[in-house]
């Protein structure tokens, strides 16, 4: 039997190509993910292992919970009296900021998107990891008039050491032109990750981002030769004043680290689901062509039982064949996914997550996990067709064909029904709990998608038969006996037909509802533009942070400029969610709608709340909310409740004194400018003061709306991408079926050209046998689709998404499309029915 089934593998080599196919991309996806999110660890766990020295001193909540660095620092006097503590080598000062932009010889900004933009002090305090950066060429910086770079950042900005290097700094002056005079590197390899770093002495540092006082942000304390960076910290905790903490190198770094990687991980995470979406697609492919290899290979087992093989062998010899699929699959999936991670190197390289100078990592866990996906889909996939075959009796199996009974269909199809509704039941629970962000919410929609869909996979051969039966009929009024033998070949096996129809489905079902899901976030995002936006025009970051306050003072210096009204934001700091601040003077410009309390009483010390998060929390005026900030936790009485307001768009607000009490920078994420009536060619004035910043912009109602609706076609447009490897497997399953469908049929393409049907009339029946697979797929795939949209759009309606779009013209190209994959998925298999051999084709058996 072994050799049986090994002989049988052999002799079906080309058959067997695309079902491979779709387990190599499948595993691709697997493989490469894992190794991009291995190489994404590694590389952030040596970067951080090299910015850290063996002791760190720093201010509690030296970090706000985003990442990005609080108000409060170390004074200088601490490191003297480090100096002088046993067992420590030296002591470094360093002063840092986010926001320090280099602007490239185009007078575009370098980085900016994602991996943070920063300034420090210079110094050649040894790293922890040993191997920190370095000057590799020039000198150190003196004075504000110069500067040293990162290597990369000053290779892709197309500066030399003696060239001037426009900055964009948060605070103080808003650019400087100082002179390039070093460059810095890691000698012995490693990569700042995309981040751009811009060195000053420390003198500078101190005047730019501290104000000129002689503070730090943290200070790197390094050991002599034999002590321990725990004995070490010991020694230094003991000095430090109160609100000052010591934490070993190896702390910090894994600390930073972890938290990095952990705000990162759903990467992996998001490509991992779209390789769980191809490989149930390739799925569907497998189980088509084993089904058709089985069924063709009928006479062959129905010998074999014969000769004495028993059902549980014949399920074994085709297990077996799965299982040498599945390896050359998943071997073959390894290599392409090394290919593919470091695709996904490139590509997040665009968005500013530039991992070129860390080499791939490939972990023990790839290959297991290939391998086990690999080989486990294949061989459940296969099992299926293989039970089936089984229980075919050898008389039963000398038939010509054989097709499912209508009691097996009927079966299939209220087993189909009771999971198309266990998963309707997960859906309905994990849509009412992410609303109320319950854990496992995402895991309960993702399996109640994959229920429904494998239900309908499960019912269509019986409810596509009115769908079938009227192609039929439609193919014969419009294309005469061939369209008509195109549609009884559709029905004749409607199992084979659905099967590879529900491959089609899942792809189209997934991109309609991401078509739909984005369509309606746009145009939600345009009405609450439109209903609840004040004043004239918004200025903002075009990378999301923050800029230098100085530019409301200039605007508000503008002629024609009524009132500035400033916000700021910090995230992650409050509940998960984060606080933002306002000037209690401007509250009345931002025209909230109060339910309860009074805005006159916002004031320092106090706080308005968002109505439903008043509701969620319990909260009524006068009641304390607690905050958890960078000087501590501190509590705020509530002054009012206001409806919620997209353009508040944080629970929680407070004033800007209190923001900066707390810890936070004094730096704006947004202004909105109001203009005195009659006032004119009010952009011009405010577009001069950010001529020399290209990263800030000013924006009408249009432009904002424009902006805001930007990422989200980027994203759509990623997800339509990786859908479309599922698309390419339903694909390949179109192809494969048909082609084996010609080999099956062998006789009886004979026979037709043998009275008279021309190789054209061949090839359109074949095609158009494909037309009614793909349109089937795409019908039942947009239906869906259009049912998960809506419903997904329904359920989040209350969390500020409350207009659901249904985008029918980008819909009705999908239907088009499908008829335009069909054509081109029957021409090889059409080419070969074609060029048969009549006489060969009628003795074939």
């Amino acid at each position: 039997m072994w050799r049986a089934a090994l002989k049988s593998l052999l002799g079906r080599k080309v058959r067997l190509l695309m079902s491979t196919f779709a387990i190599v991309l499948g595993v691709a996806f697997v493989a490469g993910s894992l190794i991009f999110s291995d190489t994404l660890s590694r590389s952030f766990t040596a970067l951080f292992a090299s910015t850290v020295g063996d002791v760190v001193v720093r201010p509690v909540g030296g970090q706000t919970a985003s990442g990005t660095l609080s108000s409060l620092t170390v004074p200088a006097s601490v490191i003297k009296e480090l100096e002088d503590v046993p067992g420590v080598a030296r002591v470094d000062g360093n002063v840092s900021a986010f926001g320090v932009y280099v602007v490239g010889e185009d007078g575009k900004v370098i980085g900016g998107l994602g991996p943070p933009a920063l300034g420090v002090n210079y110094n050649d305090a040894p790293a922890a990891g040993g191997e920190g950066l370095e000057l590799v060429e020039g000198e150190a910086p003196s004075g504000i008039d110069e500067i040293a770079l990162d290597e990369a950042t000053a290779e892709k900005a197309g500066y030399e050491i003696g060239d001037t290097v426009p900055l964009l700094t948060p605070r103080g002056d808003s650019k400087l032109s100082p002179t390039l005079v070093g460059l810095a590197g890691f000698p012995d390899g490693g990569s700042l990750n995309g981040a751009t770093l811009t060195m000053f002495d420390t003198a500078t540092a101190q005047e730019l981002f501290l104000e000129g006082r002689d503070e730090y942000n943290d200070v790197w304390v390094t050991a002599e030769d034999g002590v321990s960076q725990e004995e070490l910290r010991d020694a230094v905790e003991d000095l430090l004043p109160d609100g000052i903490e010591a934490v070993t190198g190896d702390e910090a770094a894994d600390e930073s680290a972890s938290q990095l990687l952990e705000a990162v991980s759903f990467i992996t995470t998001f490509l991992l689901i779209f390789a769980g979406i191809a490989l149930v697609v390739g799925s569907f492919l497998i189980v088509n062509t084993f089904s058709i290899l089985v069924a063709q290979r009928s006479r062959e087992l129905a010998l074999l039982r014969a000769l004495g093989a028993s059902k549980r062998q014949v399920v074994r010899s085709v297990q077996l064949e799965a299982f040498v699929l599945g390896v050359i699959g998943a071997t073959i999936g390894l290599g392409l996914g090394v290919l593919l991670a470091m695709g996904l190197r490139v590509l997040f390289a665009q968005f500013g997550l530039d991992l070129s100078g860390q080499p791939m990592v490939f972990g023990v866990r790839t290959v297991l996990a290939s391998y086990l996906v690999g080989v486990l889909v294949t061989m459940a996939a296969a099992w299926l067709p293989a039970r089936r075959t089984a229980k075919i009796s050898p008389v039963q199996a000398m038939r010509d064909d054989i097709a499912l009974s209508e009691s097996s269909m009927t079966t299939r199809f209220w087993r189909g029904l009771a999971l198309a509704v266990v998963g309707m039941v997960l859906l309905a629970i994990g849509l009412g709990d992410i609303v109320d962000d319950v854990p496992y919410s995402g895991q309960m929609i993702g399996a109640g998608v994959l229920f429904i869909l494998l239900g309908v996979a499960a019912m269509s051969p019986v409810i596509s038969r009115p769908f079938l039966s009227a192609a039929r009929a439609l193919f014969a009024r419009l294309f005469g006996s061939m369209g008509n033998l195109a549609g009884q070949n559709s029905l004749r096996n409607p199992r084979r037909t659905t099967a590879t129809a529900s491959a089609l489905m899942i792809g189209l079902a997934l991109a309609c509802t991401m078509a739909i899901v984005g369509d309606s976030a746009k145009a939600s995002v345009d009405k609450s533009v439109e209903e609840s936006f004040v004043g004239d025009y918004v200025v903002s970051n075009v990378f999301g942070g923050e800029f230098n306050p100085s530019i409301a003072d200039q605007m508000a210096g503008v002629d024609g400029v009524e009132a500035v009204l400033r916000q700021r934001y910090q995230f992650q700091d409050f509940g998960g969610e984060g606080i933002s601040a306002i000037d209690p003077a401007t509250v009345d410009l931002l025209e909230l709608k109060v339910v309860d309390g009074d805005l006159a009483d916002f004031e320092d010390g106090s706080v308005i709340v968002q109505e439903s998060y008043a509701e969620e929390e319990g909260l009524d005026v006068g009641d304390p909310v607690e905050v958890e900030v960078p000087t501590g936790k501190t509590k705020w009485p509530v002054a009012a409740i206001y409806e919620d307001n997209p353009i508040i768009f944080l629970p929680v607000v407070t004033t800007l004194t209190m923001m900066e009490k707390a810890g936070y920078e004094p730096a704006d994420n947004a202004l909105t400018i109001f203009a005195e009536p009659g006032a004119d060619d009010l952009q011009a004035g405010l577009d001069a003061v950010v001529a020399e910043l290209p990263i800030v912009t000013v924006k009408d109602q249009a432009a904002f709306a424009k902006e805001q609706r930007e990422p989200i076609d980027q994203f759509v447009l990623i997800i339509f991408a990786l859908l479309g490897l599922a698309l390419i497997i339903a694909v390949l399953g179109i192809v494969n079926t048909l082609a084996l469908s010609v080999i099956e049929r062998t006789r009886e393409v004979g026979l037709l050209r043998a009275i008279g049907v021309s190789r054209s009339q061949l090839r359109w029946m074949i095609t158009l046998e494909s037309v009614v697979i793909s349109v089937l797929g795409a019908v039942l795939g947009v239906i869906l689709g259009i049912a998960f949209g809506v419903v997904l759009m329904y359920a989040v309606r209350d969390e500020g998404l409350e207009v659901i779009s249904v985008p029918y013209g980008q819909l009705g190209v999908f239907l088009a499309l499908s008829v335009l994959i069909g054509m081109l998925a029957a021409v090889l298999p059409a080419r070969r029915a074609a060029r048969l051999d009549v006489l060969q084709a009628i003795a074939t058996e």
